[in-house]
């Protein structure tokens, strides 16, 4: 990869958002530092000196303030991309996102919508300690009303932004952390938008199926890399992109396939996406499964502060060839 259309996540996000702000005047970007400081991982360098104060916009520190200032301005018209610094500090909005911009169009009656975006990045792996690494992936998947989306490298960064800015409801667009510095071909003439809940065939393969999302589609593509050349075994990995629409199509598709399957993300297993998406393989896939569904997750604990203890708890490349090899030899 070379070239002008070489960037990092962070940069096509940044790209997205410069896009759609040159061309739909209601869009606005608003959060902590976005502004003047060009945002705490400057994904929205030089955004303000482009579009000026009025459409990308510093906020205060009270994260239930400017989401509900931005739920407002969603019904008003505007269509507001919030960027909260990290989804650890999304808590603290909970009763907006969850009790006022998931429900609102169906509470009016579909007289009211909330075409609002919830820009957010989590994950752990940067000794940040347990208060600021969480994934709360499966809490916002959780929520009738909600569109969650999850991009995995930037081409799909661009494309979701894009279409989750353009979107009528309410989107929450979850970022990751270690994924920022991740470089990828996107091409700038292509105004395509990746469409919300299509999953991606990212890795061929026919004998079993790995579904990720975000930073574990990383993973998994470097654990089917391990198992293709140390045990000659072709895994398919799908990245599932969107988790609220979620896109079980092309997830049984392959399944039926390859006859295996292992879930992996980067948050908690325990009643988490993989604990979902297993259940709806389970159901798709009943008999065409040769051995039970395996997921891999984070340890459930609190992710420790030390370097050490912080990788233990995380999934990482090791832990989901071993979880291949447990369904390969049907000990799932």
């Amino acid at each position: 990869m070379s070239g002008e259309n070489t960037m990092t996540v962070r940069e096509a996000l940044r790209l997205a958002l410069g896009e759609e702000l040159a061309r739909d005047e209601r869009v606005l970007v608003i959060g902590e530092e976005v502004g003047l400081f060009e945002g705490p991982y400057k994904v929205t360098a030089g955004l303000m000196d482009r579009f000026g104060e009025e459409r990308v916009r510093d906020t205060p520190i009270s994260e239930e303030g400017f989401v509900g200032a931005a739920i407002g301005a969603a019904m008003g018209g505007a269509r507001p991309v919030v960027e909260i610094m990290t989804v650890n500090f999304a808590l603290l909005a909970m009763d907006q996102i969850v009790n006022n911009a998931a429900k609102i169009h169906y509470m009016f009656g579909g007289e009211a919508g909330c075409p609002l975006v919830i820009r957010t990045p989590g994950g752990g792996g940067n000794q940040l300690t347990a208060q600021h690494s969480q994934s709360f992936d499966a809490w916002f998947a959780h929520v009738p009303g909600l569109k969650v989306l999850s991009p995995a490298n930037p081409a799909d960064a661009r494309g979701l932004l894009k279409a989750a800015i353009r979107d009528d409801d309410p989107v929450i667009f979850l970022e990751s952390f270690p994924l920022y510095n991740v470089k990828g071909e996107v091409d700038r003439d292509d105004d395509e938008i990746v469409p919300i809940g299509r999953a991606q065939v990212v890795r061929e393969g026919s004998a079993l199926t790995i579904v990720a999302h975000s930073y574990g589609v990383v993973r998994a593509l470097k654990a089917a890399e391990q198992l293709a050349d140390d045990h000659d075994v072709a895994a398919e990995v799908i990245d599932l992109r969107s988790l609220r629409p979620l896109d079980m199509e092309t997830v049984a598709a392959s399944v039926r396939k390859t006859n295996r399957a292992l879930c992996v993300e980067e948050g908690w297993a325990s009643y988490g996406v993989t604990a979902e998406v297993a259940a709806r393989i389970g159901n798709a896939c009943f008999d065409h499964l040769d051995a039970p569904v395996e997921r891999v997750g984070a340890a459930g604990v609190p992710l420790p502060y030390a370097k050490n203890l912080e990788r233990a708890a995380l999934p990482s490349d090791r832990k989901i060839v071993a979880a291949a090899q447990r369904v390969l030899e049907g000990l799932g």
